[in-house]
């Protein structure tokens, strides 16, 4: 596909699944489906266990596939995947829900929710209020919105509503000017994507030089590109609390040993966190 053009194809195709979803279930039925669901759940649950000390807080991500790589897990269960990962001790879940070049969906959230006790992260291509509530009603703790993909009134919109529902947005970045448009939303938790979406190049530099434009006081989520110790090592040191790490851990043939390995202290981060 045109990777020039990427975010606006899938957004598009995004719309088309909007409506359809739509047409099965109104704004009010899924706004109220949302609400109960949220009454039961743990505010905040996802920034929450991001801000837990004493160890490198992994973000695991669930996906079958992805535009740029193809096939990465064809026929992977979400559930045991998802079991894997917290018994590899991740701090949280990522789920890709979109459907037509991830493979994924928001059943393979609702089982992942059922499956495990860790927050999860509904990851997808968000514009819409319905969507907020339909993640809330599959049983996400958080989602995530993409600055280029949003204006800024939607931005601020989406955000206060994700927050009024008790849930956490991972607000995700590209570029200094996203960074400053993130600040302007109150951006709680911002996440600095080291692929380039038009692209699909990666690189941690874009992780590292974007840390000093970040909102003060945000927990900062660096994602894509992470592959070992070292790289995360690098990301602390910029002052990173969390990392999004996802083909890593899904290409390897035993997920929780990968994912233990990925989040290994050393002994001078040991005592860094004990200060």
């Amino acid at each position: 596909m045109d990777s020039s053009d990427f975010l606006s194809k899938i957004i598009e195709k995004k719309r088309l699944r909007l409506a359809e979803a739509r047409s099965l279930r109104t704004l009010e039925e899924v706004r109220r489906d949302a609400l109960a669901a949220r009454e039961s759940a743990q505010p905040n649950a996802f920034r929450a266990a991001l801000e837990t000390q004493g160890r490198v807080n992994i973000i695991a991500e669930f996906k079958r596939a992805s535009p740029s790589k193809g096939e990465i897990r064809a026929g992977a269960s979400a559930g045991e995947t998802a079991r894997e990962y917290e018994r590899g001790g991740a701090a949280a879940i990522s789920v890709l829900t979109e459907q037509d070049y991830f493979r994924g969906c928001l059943e393979d959230l609702a089982e992942v929710n059922e499956s495990v006790r860790l927050p999860v992260l509904r990851k997808d291509f968000i514009f819409d209020e319905y969507q907020v509530f339909e993640s809330a009603n599959a049983g996400a703790d958080a989602l995530l919105l993409i600055v280029a993909a949003l204006d800024d009134e939607t931005l601020t919109r989406l955000l206060r509503l994700t927050e009024q529902l008790g849930m956490d947005a991972l607000v995700e970045v590209h570029t200094a000017a996203e960074m400053q448009r993130a600040r302007g939303a109150d951006a709680r938790i911002v996440g600095v994507n080291n692929r380039d979406l038009r692209t699909f190049e990666v690189s941690l530099e874009t992780s590292i030089g974007l840390a000093r434009h970040a909102p003060e006081g945000a927990l900062l989520v660096s994602e894509s590109g992470i592959r070992d110790v070292q790289d995360i090592a690098r990301l602390r040191a910029c002052g990173y609390n969390a990392f999004l790490v996802g083909e890593t851990l899904m290409r390897a043939g035993r997920p929780a040993d990968a994912l233990r390995a990925l989040a290994k202290l050393s002994e001078d981060d040991d005592r860094r966190d004990a200060r």
